[in-house]
């Protein structure tokens, strides 16, 4: 019953920009923190941004400036606005929803930079 299915990765060259988007289901939206993991081939999942429920946020050093989470509690979806990207981007990046010991992931979502 618990969904979350990512949309809006593709390819797209340095220094352009992609809008993600996480649609859910199933779970009670507006009490749990939800954020974006990504996962480079030979590489560990890593954070990329996270917003509670709250609305407090936390950013990678290696994205701030550049991306931009938000949540819309009506609609049960979170979104990363991603610009100026780089090859070092290149990654599936996935959907992420908790709260205390319940967490809940999307199949995730390619997003390549390229030229």
């Amino acid at each position: 019953q618990v969904r979350l299915v990512e949309s809006g990765g593709g390819l797209v060259q340095p220094g352009g920009s992609l809008r993600l988007s996480c649609a859910t289901s199933g779970i009670s939206f507006s009490i749990y923190a939800v954020g974006w993991y990504r996962q480079a081939p030979g590489k560990q999942r890593e954070l990329v941004a996270g917003i509670s429920r709250g609305g407090s946020v936390n950013q990678a050093d290696s994205v701030k400036g550049r991306f931009t989470i938000s949540r819309d509690n009506a609609k049960n979806t979170v979104s990363l606005e991603m610009n100026s990207l780089t090859p070092e981007d290149t990654a599936v990046y996935y959907c992420n929803a908790r709260f205390l010991g319940s967490a809940y992931w999307g199949q995730g979502t390619q997003v390549t930079v390229s030229s």
